[in-house]
């Protein structure tokens, strides 16, 4: 619909902005990566500038002309919506809503307990020492991961991808919540279809393009 004129408020490690990375890519859409960095003086989200932009004091956040649309999930309906472009969701209201379980699986149930100001809030507030926090992110993205494979063996509908042999919403957040888990040395290997799912997505440009890695505000070297 149009050209678009996107601008992305994004930290590179941010599973929730990732997220939305790689499905601006998969719609093949141009945009402007806007940094915030999440660390820098305390964490740049919380200016003054950034929270007249987000209240929240969270990334991402989406711009579209005068639209300023927050949280990544509802970010990634709007460009369904909004843009044409290969389709984020699937073709049936039955395939649709396996397609957003699985991703609100991951975005609300794994993503929230191990995301950066829960795990400053267990170090500052509650006196939580480095290991303690690293059992906690181990233990529920462990949790969210048994479940989610047994979801996906036990389902005909999986496929190359979570739901069919086309990537969506769903592969949209299973693939940052893979990094988190090799960032926090979990190991893969009790989960084979998530592991093979995560393959099939990393061989394709648009999960390329998305990795933290290969964002503008990564630390180089």
């Amino acid at each position: 619909m149009g050209d678009s004129g996107l601008r992305l408020y994004s930290y590179w490690r941010s599973s929730a902005a990732y997220r939305v990375r790689i499905a601006i890519n998969l719609k093949g859409l141009p945009y402007e990566l806007v940094p915030v960095d999440l660390t820098k003086g305390g964490g740049e989200q919380h200016s003054e500038a950034f929270s007249e932009v987000n209240p929240q004091e969270l990334v991402p956040v989406l711009t579209d002309g005068g639209r300023v649309i927050r949280q990544s999930m509802a970010i990634i309906e709007y460009l369904e919506e909004m843009y044409e472009g290969a389709s984020l969701l699937p073709g049936t209201a039955r395939e649709r809503a396996r397609a957003r379980g699985l991703a609100q699986l991951v975005a609300c149930d794994i993503h929230p307990l191990n995301n950066t100001r829960v795990l400053k809030y267990l170090e500052n507030e509650d006196g939580m020492p480095q290991i303690e926090r690293e059992r906690w992110i181990r233990h529920w993205i462990t949790l969210g991961f048994d479940a989610l494979e047994k979801i996906l063996i036990d389902s005909p509908s999986t496929g190359d991808f979570c739901e069919g042999d086309v990537p969506s919403i769903a592969d949209c957040c299973l693939v940052p919540q893979i990094y988190n888990a090799q960032r926090w040395t979990i190991d893969l290997s009790p989960w084979p279809t998530i592991r093979r799912i995560h393959a099939t997505c990393m061989a394709l440009p648009a999960f390329e393009k998305a990795r933290p890695e290969n964002q503008p505000d990564a630390p180089q070297g």
